[in-house]
């Protein structure tokens, strides 16, 4: 009798009883799988939490550039950047693509505070979940589901209270959650005005540019436009103004990539075309000119070099080689006429266009790089001839004034000559 007891009960603790042996298996290994998906969700839980507060913190505190390939920003605005140029690519109208381009900035960016926001709510919800769900929630069935309701209440500070934690651990992540999406409105709070202030100053040199350069900005036309004395000193102060701007662009947009998206109010109007529209004009200067303000030119030529360079670094860390060539050669001798007419002494030796393509092969590539990729154009050398601008008229305007002045000073002259030649003869 005990024999086929033995028998029996090792048949079935082998597996050979079709119910017991299942039973067995089953109950060894169920809690096993648990243990691993809850040590799983805590480990997962903790790496989502600290990517996406190292990430805001790279993206909003760090007064420097960011590095790292596998950032979540630059994922997320490499894979957002592609598809929004490609569906511009597609409209062929130039004012509506501009116009569909300039969306992506401000979009881009509320689009981010949604990626990090949800990170933070799925990282803490595989926490709670890691911990066992330690909830009492009468309404839900799925622990996942109440993980997910108590971390978006918490960290968007709603407390509604109608789940209640019964865990010393839940209760400590629960206000540590409460902190954390404090902390993320005030720095998205703090974050905003940064932005769009350093966005305004951009513009607002980039629109004085207008008068000084036309619209889109050549380096012929700025030159020309500051011909003279008075000019040359005005070109000097533009020439120090323009240095500390890109300085000043250099700074904020390490800091902050994502104002590199955001795109002018003003049509034929770019913080790129600008920028390589001043380091066109000094290039002209340095190579081809004879003027006191070349040095000024020297200063802000190096400056505004090293933005591009380091713009171009952010974006492109590996570039693809470009040869450029915005300067063609049948175009050189009408460039040195047109500043000759305006009034400029340019270096006669033949190697200054030598000099004046290798300075410009010192940006141009990067400059070209950039262009590609934000879908910026660049700016020629010299403006359009069968484009009308405001400032022809204005200056059309003057000089008749200036005739009209110089006539009417003529004929006082004479008149009070006339006047004194009568006293003298009743004398």
């Amino acid at each position: 009798m005990h024999t086929y007891i033995d028998r029996y009960i090792a048949g079935g603790a082998k597996g050979n009883h079709p119910k017991g042996g299942c039973q067995r298996g089953t109950m060894l290994a169920k809690p096993e799988r648990e243990t691993v998906v809850h040590i799983l969700s805590l480990i997962a839980g903790f790496l989502c939490i600290f990517i996406v507060l190292l990430d805001a913190f790279q993206t909003i505190i760090l007064p420097r550039r960011a590095t790292g390939k596998l950032r979540l920003t630059r994922l997320f605005i490499i894979g957002t950047w592609v598809q929004w140029r490609w569906m511009a690519k597609k409209i062929r109208n130039r004012r509506r693509r501009d116009a569909f381009l300039s969306y992506y900035g401000p979009l881009s960016l509320l689009l981010l505070v949604i990626v990090w926001a949800t990170g933070l709510v799925v990282g803490y919800a595989l926490l709670f979940y890691g911990l066992h769900t330690p909830f009492t929630d009468p309404h839900a069935a799925n622990r996942l589901e109440t993980d997910l309701y108590v971390s978006g209440t918490t960290l968007f500070t709603l407390g509604l209270g109608d789940v209640v934690p019964h865990v010393q651990w839940a209760r400590l992540l629960i206000v540590l959650e409460a902190g954390t999406g404090l902390g993320f409105v005030a720095g998205m709070i703090g974050y905003l005005p940064v932005l769009y202030g350093a966005f305004s100053r951009r513009e607002v040199t980039i629109v004085l540019l207008d008068a000084r350069a036309g619209s889109p900005p050549t380096a012929v036309e700025l030159l020309r436009r500051h011909a003279g004395e008075a000019g040359s000193s005005a070109l000097q102060t533009l020439l120090v103004e323009w240095e500390r701007w890109a300085a000043e662009l250099l700074e904020s947009h390490i800091s902050y990539p994502l104002l590199c998206y955001f795109r002018s109010q003003h049509d034929n109007q770019s913080w790129l075309s600008a920028l390589v529209a001043i380091l066109d004009a000094c290039a002209l200067m340095i190579a081809t000119m004879q003027a006191q303000s070349t040095r000024q030119a020297q200063l802000t030529f190096a400056m505004a070099r090293h933005a591009v360079l380091d713009l171009e670094q952010i974006f492109l860390p590996s570039p693809q080689p470009i040869v450029s060539n915005r300067l063609p050669e049948e175009r050189v001798e009408y460039i040195c006429q047109i500043l000759s007419e305006a009034g400029f002494t340019l270096c006669g030796a033949a190697d200054s266009i030598v000099r004046l393509r290798e300075l410009c092969a010192m940006y141009e590539p990067q400059a070209e790089r950039l262009s590609r990729l934000l879908m910026l154009p660049l700016p020629a050398f010299y403006p359009d001839a069968n484009k009308r601008n405001s400032w022809s008229t204005v200056e059309k305007l003057r000089m008749q004034t200036e005739a009209s002045l110089g006539r009417s000073s003529q004929d006082g002259g004479a008149a009070a000559h006339h006047a004194i030649a009568e006293d003298a003869h009743l004398f």
